[in-house]
């Protein structure tokens, strides 16, 4: 009850600074996206809006954005994670709604040039040629685990926790291989859901796999960033862990991101498209 009023709150709060103010509100999802998005946006034409919080920030974005739809307010763009949405229904769909390129913006950054800035800054090119395979392909290729396990957790309703597993629980340091059986395992204890048998998730998993899925909308950017934490530390750095850790590491890829890798995105021209669109509304700096 309390999550719904605070969604009604703040679209009331559009509602009201609407009367007065003229340009674009920009729903995102959290701080670390408003960070992002704000080194694009023309900040004196478009106001950018947090909605993280309870159920999900993502799900937030999309209450709020259709209530100002349904009181016809103009000038009001969300965007959101894609996350598994282009692999099933799509919670909503509307002009005014748009989502990442691949599952998350993590996954956005680290599938541009600024990982490869990252790499150079924080790796070892000596132990990543010694390592003998594309770093952001052993990335995705193990990411695929966790990802499509929390799929099925999705799909089946296990509700079953993500947040705060430990990854070196199931990951070899050697060559960044997960052993499934221990990551299920680990997320089996962390969520308490020991009731679940490991067999039957394993089946899961396989069949899952073999579907062929496009890897880029199964994995989560916050796990291929946990696992290259592990691996900048010994196989492909000499880091120490506190140097390389998840959220430095994803600062780090925010600040390597430029303007030029974001104009060769699907999310930026349909930004341009909505502009065009809503005219005299701007999100974008015209420089941009």
């Amino acid at each position: 009850m309390r999550d719904s009023l605070t969604v009604y709150r703040v679209a009331n709060q559009i509602q009201l600074r609407r009367s007065t103010y003229t340009g674009t509100f920009l729903l995102v999802e959290g701080s670390s996206d408003k960070t992002f998005y704000q080194r694009f946006v023309d900040q004196l034409v478009c106001e950018l809006v947090e909605t993280s919080g309870k159920p999900s920030s993502k799900q937030r974005a999309i209450e709020i954005l259709k209530i100002l739809e349904q009181s016809n307010v103009q000038g009001v763009l969300a965007i959101i994670d894609a996350d598994f949405e282009r692999l099933e229904t799509l919670l909503y769909t509307s002009h005014n709604l748009l989502r990442t390129d691949s599952h998350d913006l993590e996954t956005m950054l680290i599938n541009s040039q600024a990982f490869n800035k990252l790499l150079a800054e924080f790796g070892s090119e000596e132990k990543i040629a010694k390592f003998n395979r594309g770093v952001r392909l052993v990335l995705v290729e193990n990411g695929m685990s966790v990802g499509y396990l929390l799929w099925i957790s999705n799909c089946e309703g296990l509700n079953l926790t993500f947040d705060g597993i430990k990854f070196s629980k199931f990951i070899d340091e050697q060559t960044l291989q997960i052993d499934e059986v221990k990551l299920i395992q680990e997320v089996k204890n962390k969520s308490q859901a020991y009731s679940l048998k490991d067999e039957d998730l394993q089946q899961q998993l396989k069949s899952q796999k073999s579907n062929n899925h496009d890897p880029w909308e199964i994995c989560r950017g916050h796990d291929l960033v946990e696992i290259l934490s592990i691996g900048l530390r010994k196989v492909l750095g000499s880091n120490n862990a506190v140097d390389v850790e998840p959220n430095s590491l994803e600062r780090s890829l925010r600040l390597a991101y430029e303007e030029i890798y974001f104009r060769q995105t699907q999310l930026y021209l349909d930004i341009r498209t909505w502009e065009s669109n809503n005219q005299p509304f701007r999100v974008l700096r015209n420089d941009t």
